[in-house]
């Protein structure tokens, strides 16, 4: 906490105070002077996919890891290995796959859909272990006690495993969204520097991480909306992870009857 604390006030000493026009004003000047606004708006938009996309992907590969791979399924073990790998792959490797495979191949070009479907690919790998461990730590006798009831194994998955596991499956998907936030290698070969508001999923944008990387690296005098950037940023993370753990976690608990 203190570590945090310090970063924070590092940034926040270093940037100035912050007010309503940086966060919805346009940059100007490359950066130097307006505000975050079309940045804000990209950044939402690629989380938006990338969680959309690996949310689903993540606990259904949990699920066939947790449930057949004991079973012997070949294909569980060859999907464990996959997410294995994926994990300790570097970031620029992911945004050199994710330039010639969603760039070009799939011919979507620099654009908020490519970035946001090549940091699924990263978070996924986040997602699906953290809620696999979920799904293994729920009690056999919840399993049983539901399949002495007549429940078949998708009906078991459904309403026993999965809300027991929510969680963990909440928490795989924060830090999913942590290091999708974070990323900046990835984005620079995918959704592009562009800093103007984007008209749909097809423009190309820039995220908040290649905005702070930007104005710090290539902008001269650009460090003190650099800061700025940097503290929205890790605000922005903070609020996911406190709504994440806590917020959707009450409702779940409230939704389910979980502890």
């Amino acid at each position: 906490m203190l570590v945090f604390a310090g970063i924070a006030a590092d940034l926040l000493v270093r940037g100035g105070a912050l007010d309503v026009r940086f966060l919805v004003e346009a940059p100007s000047r490359s950066g130097r002077a307006g505000g975050i606004g079309p940045i804000l708006v990209s950044t939402a938009a690629i989380l938006a996919i990338c969680i959309a996309v690996c949310a689903p992907l993540g606990v259904a590969a949990a699920l066939l890891l947790s449930e057949w791979r004991g079973r012997g399924l070949a294909a569980g073990r060859v999907i464990g290995l996959s997410l294995d790998v994926l994990a300790g792959v570097p970031s620029i490797v992911f945004g050199l796959f994710g330039s010639a495979f969603f760039c070009r191949t799939l011919d979507l070009g620099f654009s908020l859909l490519s970035g946001g479907l090549t940091l699924a690919c990263m978070a996924l790998p986040l997602v699906a272990r953290t809620a696999e461990a979920g799904f293994r730590a729920v009690p056999l006798e919840y399993r049983a006690g539901a399949a002495a009831l007549g429940l078949s194994r998708a009906a078991v998955a459904r309403h026993v495993t999965v809300p027991a596991a929510m969680p963990s499956i909440l928490a795989g998907l924060a830090l999913g969204i942590g290091r999708a936030l974070a990323e900046t290698a990835a984005l620079l070969f995918t959704s592009g520097y562009v800093d103007r508001l984007p008209g749909s999923l097809w423009d190309s944008g820039r995220a908040m991480s290649v905005h702070v990387y930007d104005l710090a690296m290539n902008v001269p005098g650009g460090d003190p909306n650099a800061y700025r950037s940097a503290f929205v940023l890790i605000v922005m993370i903070l609020a996911i992870q406190v709504a994440l753990q806590g917020g959707l976690g009450a409702w779940a608990r409230r939704r389910w009857h979980v502890a």
